[in-house]
């Protein structure tokens, strides 16, 4: 593939101590997208701040194959900025965002491109089955996509992960949104167009173990339904009303007694009602804590996400500070001509030492 010229297609994997099956996810998306594409791909592996082997394994693979572009983030950013990051560095026509785990086959890109043909702006991985999974993860991630389907102010399609295929004009917008706590899927239903669903069967994980345990997986389901639905603030806003109108109700049921001249007993029920009163505002305090939280997040424009380094075709290229200063649209571009430079570079010094 000439790196003056675009390819045609792009595949985003972010990495998270993935040695023991980055080989063959590379080996089996690499083969998919040369009898798409030929040449004209690029696979960017995103290593979001691995403790193992994974980022040797991607700098390998940069030198075995130059369509394999890495990405070494400075710590760990999570699953969502890891994917953001990667897509910062595409420069595809169209762009698969995947897992590398293949839970999600790549070779179901032979089934996206002709959907893409025929107009979609986006082809979405839908799950009718998942293998390898808990009755717990499958009975949570059942309740998570219904809840976030009632509650959402965009309709999020159930049973989808990240795993779609997208116009480049999508992938811009997408990179344009600014906010920090980023809920993939939903962005992109956000953004609309023509979005196409893919029924699969998801497979179990080829190694390793998941990077999703139960804190992150509700962690995620906050940022989800913070980030497309004010509705949990209405609840607390109606929460508060109705337990103000039982506190009136109270309030006259004691004056009605005290005029009555009978004593009031029951001190038991009365802590109760005061425990569940205080239970409800602390509840609507934590609700109203969680948008102020992600405000504050916002105001403070910290960078996405800081790539340490690239590595593609046996070269490495160092990332200037400058560089986290940018938005994620700046960042695509800037990685672009970071890329485009060290290719142009290596063209003139092979030319140079031919003349010589």
């Amino acid at each position: 593939m000439n790196s003056n010229s675009p390819p045609l297609l792009s595949i985003v994997a972010p990495c998270h101590n993935e040695e023991e099956g980055l080989r063959e996810f590379c080996r089996r998306a690499v083969a998919t997208a040369r009898s798409i594409a030929g040449d004209a791909f690029e696979v960017v592996l995103v290593d979001d701040g691995s403790t193992d082997g994974t980022w040797e394994i991607i700098a390998a693979l940069g030198r075995e194959m130059p369509q394999v572009l890495g990405v070494r983030l400075m710590r760990n950013h999570g699953h969502q900025l890891a994917a953001t990051a990667g897509l910062a560095a595409t420069r595809g026509e169209r762009v698969l965002l995947i897992d590398a785990d293949l839970q999600d086959p790549p070779e179901l890109l032979l089934m996206m491109m002709p959907i893409m043909d025929r107009g979609a702006d986006v082809v979405y991985g839908q799950r009718v089955r998942r293998e390898g999974e808990s009755w717990f993860k499958l009975a949570s991630a059942s309740l998570f996509y219904r809840l976030l389907s009632r509650l959402a102010s965009v309709a999020i399609p159930r049973d989808v992960g990240d795993f779609r295929l997208m116009r480049r004009r999508v992938v811009d917008i997408l990179l344009s949104m600014p906010e920090r706590d980023r809920f993939i899927r939903g962005m992109v239903s956000w953004i609309g167009g023509r979005q196409v669903a893919l029924p699969y069967e998801r497979d179990a994980r080829f190694a390793g173990t998941t990077k999703y345990p139960l804190r992150k997986m509700v962690n995620f389901a906050i940022d989800a339904i913070t980030s497309f639905s004010t509705v949990p603030l209405r609840i607390s806003t109606w929460l508060g009303m109705v337990s103000a109108a039982c506190a009136i109700l109270l309030l006259i049921y004691t004056v009605v007694r005290w005029i009555e001249g009978e004593t009031i007993i029951g001190w038991s029920s009365i802590m109760a009602a005061i425990t569940a009163f205080s239970a409800i505002q602390l509840i609507c305090i934590g609700i109203i804590g969680e948008y102020i939280g992600r405000l504050v997040q916002e105001n403070k424009r910290r960078p996405m996400f800081m790539i340490e380094s690239l590595a593609q075709a046996g070269r490495s290229i160092e990332i200037t500070g400058d560089f986290a200063e940018l938005n994620a649209a700046g960042k695509r571009r800037e990685l672009e001509r970071l890329l485009t430079d060290q290719g142009e570079a290596e063209e003139d010094s092979s030319r140079a030492r031919a003349v010589r």
